[in-house]
Order: structure tokens, then C-alpha cells, then sequence
């Protein structure tokens, strides 16, 4: 951008962009930087999909127009100009705790922006503890506070009030502040690949599809039976697909302990529906209740080659005891050595497998590697021995 057109724009005020025009002024004048920084505010209590209300824009600087507010809906809004800064490599586009935000812009444009950079992540990965709030960062880094009494708020009702927009631009502006200050860490420390390789799996499109099929395996049930978990694989696939064919909260159509009672107790007609202790009423009559009766009987004609099964390979893990302990205290020690949440680096079930034998593990892979796994494996191979000298872990070559 030319500095006539950079003066141009800041000779504008736009604290709260409601045209296209506007947009795609400040999207260009956004193109000049090195990052931006990005927020939303969405409604999804009465949805399937969240409903995006409000986007939060912030460039480098601290001019009255650096910091905008985008009203999606506003009459004739089109977030075309968006979703092209969204996929211009040269910018940097900062979240914090991005997942939600990212699902939005995958399902509604099918975009996901990239470059990509997670203040939480980053955060993990600098020492800051296991998913450290926006908040936390913004007192520890920014030194400032953020006032939440608008977090709760209708961000769907207009006119908002000067409160909401105060409390919207604060997770935008002191982003700056906290993504300077973390991608200057990951640089001094050499970690900056770390928090690439992280961000993988956010800039992945699978991550933020539902698949109806595989529905029912989020559902905790200690049925195990594979005629029970055919049923409940129907009534969930049927669930889904209902409340994403009318945009409504799957809850609204069927709650889990409802799902499983009906899987259990297998009703055939709409009087069985009736005898439901946890069914809801709108759920015993009508489309949902001709849903919930197909889907059962389709889980009970499933042929017995097709039926679901249980994954049992937590279970068939030969677990060692001691050196999962063991390995615990490795994690420990080295999550103090990095100063990186033991989180990130290791689950309690990554631990478990190691000291079963099973190779293939995250904390195994890539930079967990470099900061755990090669010990873990030397641990578990009898070449390290760990001991304690001045209050800390140490690791000695056997």
C-alpha cells in the first residue's frame, strides 16, 4: 500500500465497519503489516453452527483506526475482502485459543487462515502452563486487565452497546502485544518450527467437520455390546443429521443419556417412545420420534459382520506400572528443563503405551522427540537412570 493511500484510510474513522467498502479499505490497509490480529463473537446456544455476530481486526499501532470492529450483520456486509486477507500468505494471522474462531470461517467459507499463529499454543510452548487464558497473558505480558462483564452478552442484538464494543476490541488490541512478545521468545529459543507443527492440525479442514457416522464414539457408554452399540451408532448418526439438516443444538433433538436409554431399552413404536423416562416431548411424536424409531430398528437389523465394536486397544495394552511412574517423573523434569506444559508434550495414555511397547506415539514424534521422547525411549531401554541431586530430577547415562 502507498503511504497516500495508508493516509487516506487513517483520515477515516471506522471504529465499527458495516459495508463491504469499508471492508476491503481496511483489509487492504491491513495487507501493510507483517500480522493482524483476529477475534469473533458468535452465538451457538440455538444453533447446530455458530452464528457469527461481531469480528475483531487489530494491525500494529495504536491509531484511533488499528483496531476495528466488523458488523457481519450488517445489511448488504459481505466478508469477501475477509476472507481474501485470510488467505494472504504474506500476513500473519493471530488467534488466541483459535479453534471455535476457525471452525466459523471453515464451515461458512470454507477457508481457513493461514499463516496461522495461536497465542495459547505459543503460550504452552513458552512456559505459561497448561492452556493459559487470554486473560492471564494479557496481565502477565500486556500488564493490563481485561474487564468481562460483556462476555456473556446477545452479540446478535444491535445497536451494541459501547461496553460490548470496548470489551470486543480489547481481545484484539492487547493481542499485539502478547504475539510480538511470544513469536520474540519462540525465536530467541529456537521453537518457532514447534509451534508450526502444532498448528497443523488447527489449519486442517477435517478437524472442524462432524461426520454422522462416527457420531456415536463420542457418546460415553459402558454398554460394550456390539448389538447396543449398533442401535446407539443409528440413533447418533440420526441425530446428527437432523440437527445439521435444521441448524438446531443436537441436545435440542436428543440428549446423550436419552440416546443411551433408547439404545438400551430399543422401543418399536411410538407407545414405547412413550415410556421414556428422559426422552423429551417434542421428541415423542413427529419427525423425530419416525427418526428415532428407523434408527433403532435399523440398529437391530444390522448384520452381526457389520456390527460396531468397541475400541479395546487401551484395554489390551500390557501396561508397566513402574516405568509408566517412571516416565512421569522424566516428563516432569523435563517439562522443567523447557519450561513447556507437560500437556502439550505428553497425555497420561501417551505414557502408558510407551511403557507397553507401542512405539507410535505423539509424544514420540517430531519435536516431543527432541524434548522427551529420545529419554523416554532410553528410559525404557535401561540406558538412563533418573535420580534426584539439589531438589531436582536428574538424568544419568547407565
Amino acid at each position: 500500500m502507498t503511504k497516500r493511500a495508508q493516509r487516506r484510510f487513517t483520515r477515516v474513522s471506522m471504529k465499527t465497519i458495516t459495508t463491504t467498502e469499508d471492508l476491503t479499505e481496511f483489509c487492504t490497509y491491513a495487507r501493510g503489516f507483517e500480522y493482524v490480529t483476529v477475534d469473533t463473537e458468535f452465538l451457538r446456544e440455538r444453533t447446530y453452527y455458530s452464528k457469527l455476530c461481531l469480528v475483531q481486526l487489530a494491525v500494529p499501532g495504536n491509531g484511533k483506526d488499528d483496531a476495528v470492529l466488523v458488523d457481519p450483520l450488517a445489511e448488504g456486509m459481505s466478508l469477501a475482502p475477509l476472507h481474501a486477507l485470510f488467505l494472504d500468505e504474506g500476513v500473519v494471522k493471530v488467534f488466541h485459543a483459535a479453534r471455535q474462531d476457525l471452525e466459523i470461517f471453515q464451515i461458512d467459507a470454507g477457508i481457513i487462515p493461514t499463516p496461522l499463529f495461536d497465542t495459547q499454543v505459543a503460550a504452552m510452548v513458552c512456559g505459561f502452563g497448561e492452556q493459559a487464558g487470554y486473560e492471564t497473558l494479557v496481565r502477565k505480558i500486556a500488564k493490563a486487565s481485561v474487564d468481562k462483564t460483556s462476555r456473556f452478552t446477545d452479540w446478535s442484538r444491535r445497536p451494541l452497546s459501547d461496553a460490548q464494543k470496548s470489551y470486543a476490541l480489547a481481545d484484539v488490541t492487547h493481542l499485539r502485544q502478547i504475539y510480538e512478545f511470544l513469536s520474540e521468545s519462540l525465536r530467541e529459543n529456537s521453537r518457532e518450527s514447534w509451534v508450526e507443527e502444532e498448528m497443523q492440525v488447527l489449519t486442517d479442514p477435517q478437524t472442524y467437520m462432524t461426520d454422522p457416522d462416527t457420531a456415536w464414539t463420542r457418546i460415553k457408554t459402558r454398554n460394550t455390546s456390539g448389538r447396543f452399540l449398533a442401535i446407539l451408532r443409528e440413533l447418533a448418526r440420526f441425530r446428527e443429521t437432523y440437527a445439521q439438516s435444521r441448524n438446531i443444538p443436537r441436545s435440542r433433538v436428543l440428549k446423550d443419556d436419552a440416546l443411551v436409554e433408547l439404545a438400551s431399552t430399543k422401543p418399536m413404536s411410538l407407545q414405547d417412545l412413550g415410556r421414556s423416562r428422559l426422552l423429551m416431548r417434542e421428541a415423542r411424536r413427529g419427525d423425530i420420534a419416525d427418526g428415532l424409531l428407523a434408527a433403532v430398528k435399523d440398529g437391530l437389523d444390522c448384520p452381526q459382520d457389520a456390527l460396531p465394536q468397541p475400541d479395546r486397544a487401551r484395554e489390551n495394552l500390557q501396561v508397566n506400572p513402574a516405568l509408566a511412574d517412571l516416565l512421569r517423573v522424566l516428563l516432569k523434569a523435563k517439562t522443567e528443563e523447557f519450561g513447556v506444559a507437560s500437556k502439550l508434550i505428553a497425555s497420561a495414555a501417551d505414557l502408558d503405551a510407551i511403557s507397553a511397547g507401542e512405539r507410535d506415539v505423539a509424544a514420540l514424534q517430531g519435536w516431543r522427540r527432541e524434548v522427551f521422547g529420545d529419554a523416554a525411549l532410553q528410559l525404557c531401554e535401561g540406558k538412563v537412570a533418573l535420580c534426584v541431586k539439589d531438589k531436582s530430577i536428574r538424568i544419568l547415562s547407565l
